[in-house]
Order: C-alpha cells, then structure tokens, then sequence
C-alpha cells in the first residue's frame, strides 16, 4: 500500500500539478522549485532532498518507519522519472489544482496510514519542536508558507495561491484517507502483559509511558493501564507493538489537538 500510495502521489504531481506550475508543500515542494530553476527531473531532487530524513526518521521514529519511509521515496522518485514525458491530463488551472490537490492527497495518506511517509517536513518538525516553544503543526505551518511565499517569485503569484488551494485539498483528503490529522494522539492500552508492553514503548518508540490503576465494574478485579502520548506517525509501530505481546489487549487511540509540557519530549532510541 506504500508503494502504491507513492504511484499515486506521483501520478498527482506529475501529470497535474508540475506541468501546470502548481506547487506542493514541504520537501517535494522544495524539490519542485529546485528542479524547475536547474532544468533537472524532479525525481532526483525529491530522493536527494529527502534522503536525510530518513536517517532522521531512524533515529527518531525507528527502523520500521525509515524503512518503509525509504521505499515511498525511491517509489516517488522513480515514478516520477517514468511519468516525466507524459502529457499531462488537463491544461487548465482549476481542474488542475481540485483533481493534483485531490490525488495528492489519497497517495499522502495511504503512505501515511500504512506506517510511512513522503516528505521529511514532519520529522524535520520533530526535530525543531524539541528545542523550540512551537508545536509540529505550527512549524509545518510556517516553513510551507515560506515555500509557497518563495513560489510567488519563482512562478507567479497567481500559481502560488493555486499551489495553496491544492494543499489545502490534498490535506483534507489526506484527512479523510488515515481519519484524523491530529499531530499528537492518547493511547489506553489495558493488557495481562501491561508491564512488558509499557517497556517496549519505551525502548522502541521512547515515548514515556504512565501507568494507571482501574478496577474492572463487572469483575472487580484490579487492572493496570498504560497512557501514553505519541505522534500519529508512530501509530502503526505502536499498534504492532502492542499485538507482539497481547492481540487481545484493549487498545483506545484518541486524537489530541495539543500537546504541552510533562514528559512528551521524547528520547533518541538507539
């Protein structure tokens, strides 16, 4: 599903948006610009550009997320070398912009809902938000409205407000494909084997884990509750994490609009 979430965003950027001058946010956008003012396939940029975040991502996030970060981007890239010299679908703007931005946005979140990722914009985020006040969304924010800023003098201004309402549409399908943008999401996990569940969050996601204590209404029996806090890129190891050790377990994910404070920083794993 990762690959065929990247042919897709391949198919969104090359044969509608790009040839019509309509930008995206984040790295790729970034690797459109770069492309157009050397003269070179964008595929290249977007591998080059990208490759480090996903070192990043290893380090932050885990081998399982690099890895299958890894294969979207070399998808991406060779999709969009193939799809180069094919005539683009529509020459007008709008249809241009609604169908690129609707596209995009379907292949993001396949990626995105099946463990990975197409653009280092978040991890980058990641990054940032540890040694900064601002949260991963305000970040994201502002470093895709200087790309898009930097669009206007690139392209045309015109071009730079299509390229924001293609963003604006790929993000709500991306929204509706993986069911929640939210950055950060609680986690319940209720299991027999609570203890060695919690220790691998820790080890493996190095999220810091709170342990509560519940009573069950209908056998009174004392439980022991895992809360934790992660980012929705860390869902699906934290999912199969917890299948490891209990497929029977209790699991609750919620989304949160905001995360500050306690011991949400979390550590480098190693």
């Amino acid at each position: 599903m990762i690959i065929v979430g990247a042919i897709v965003m391949a198919v969104g950027l090359d044969l509608f948006l790009v040839p019509n001058q309509i930008m995206d946010g984040g790295i790729v956008g970034v690797s459109i610009i770069t492309s157009h003012l050397l003269h070179l396939p964008l595929g290249i940029f977007i591998f080059l550009l990208n490759v480090p975040f996903v070192f990043l991502g290893y380090k932050q996030i885990g081998k399982t997320f690099a890895l299958s970060t890894g294969l979207g981007i070399t998808t991406l890239s060779l999709t969009t070398f193939f799809l180069h010299n094919i005539q683009p679908f529509t020459k007008d703007t709008l249809l241009a912009t609604v169908f690129g931005g609707i596209i995009l946005g379907i292949g993001v979140g396949l990626v995105i809902r099946y463990g990975g990722s197409l653009d280092g914009t978040e991890i980058l985020a990641i990054l940032f938000n540890r040694k900064t006040p601002f949260s991963v969304g305000e970040i994201i924010m502002f470093f895709n409205v200087l790309i898009f800023i930097v669009a206007g003098f690139v392209f045309t201004w015109e071009q730079a407000m299509y390229s924001v309402l293609a963003y604006y549409i790929a993000y709500k399908m991306i929204d509706i494909v993986i069911q929640g943008m939210e950055e950060s999401k609680s986690v319940y996990i209720i299991s027999n084997d609570i203890d060695e569940i919690g220790q691998a969050i820790i080890d493996r996601l190095g999220r810091g884990v709170t342990y509560l204590h519940g009573e069950g209404a209908y056998t009174g029996d004392d439980k022991k509750v895992i809360f934790t806090v992660i980012t929705r890129l860390e869902e699906s190891k934290l999912k199969s994490i917890v299948a490891e050790f209990d497929d029977n377990a209790f699991l609750a994910i919620g989304n949160i609009a905001e995360v500050r404070g306690g011991r949400f920083k979390k550590k480098d794993i190693h």
